[in-house]
């Protein structure tokens, strides 16, 4: 589990929501496309592999058509892998991670281990159809599928509407 920013001003505030998620090769599919696809170069490699297909029909030439699938499809394919080995591999994705939202930000435990967040470190919240995603930072998130959240999505953006700046949601759904 990554080192969180610790909370340490003393008690917790009573809990406002808690969500136990566990994680799936799908689930983390799901989170790499908005990610990649949300980001400059997921974007350009995708324009770029169109604009090759454009260039098949226009010259006819198989070249420009076999590098824009290759643009197309290469990185979807190659995050579906990364997905199913990070659910292998990483042992903090075969256990439940719970999540404590309050007053002050989410603590999220697992097993012995614990890391808090607080609301200033919450970058941004976007959501995908099946999950709700909070930056922590850059290239750290935490994922709430849909469907594991207790009360549905509704509770989890009327917490995250409650405390973080409404200029850092993004959710559409």
């Amino acid at each position: 589990m990554e080192e969180r920013e610790e909370i340490t001003d003393g008690q917790r505030p009573e809990a406002e929501l808690e969500i136990s998620v566990k994680m799936s090769a799908g689930l983390l599919y799901d989170y790499m496309l908005k990610h990649a696809y949300s980001s400059a170069a997921g974007i350009l490699g995708t324009c770029f592999g169109a604009a090759g297909v454009l260039f098949f029909f226009a010259d006819g030439n198989p070249l420009y058509l076999i590098l824009g699938i290759v643009l197309i499809v290469f990185l979807p394919i190659s995050l579906a892998g990364k997905s199913n080995s990070l659910m292998q591999l990483n042992p903090a994705f075969q256990d439940p991670l719970n999540y404590r939202f309050d007053s002050k930000g989410f603590t999220v435990s697992q097993g012995e281990e614990e890391g808090s967040v607080s609301w200033d470190g919450c970058t941004k919240a976007v959501s995908t159809k099946r999950s709700i995603i909070v930056y922590t930072g850059k290239n750290n998130a935490s994922i709430f599928p849909r469907d594991q959240i207790e009360g549905g999505a509704e509770a989890l953006m009327a917490v995250l509407g409650k405390y973080m700046d409404p200029k850092r949601i993004k959710i559409r759904y």
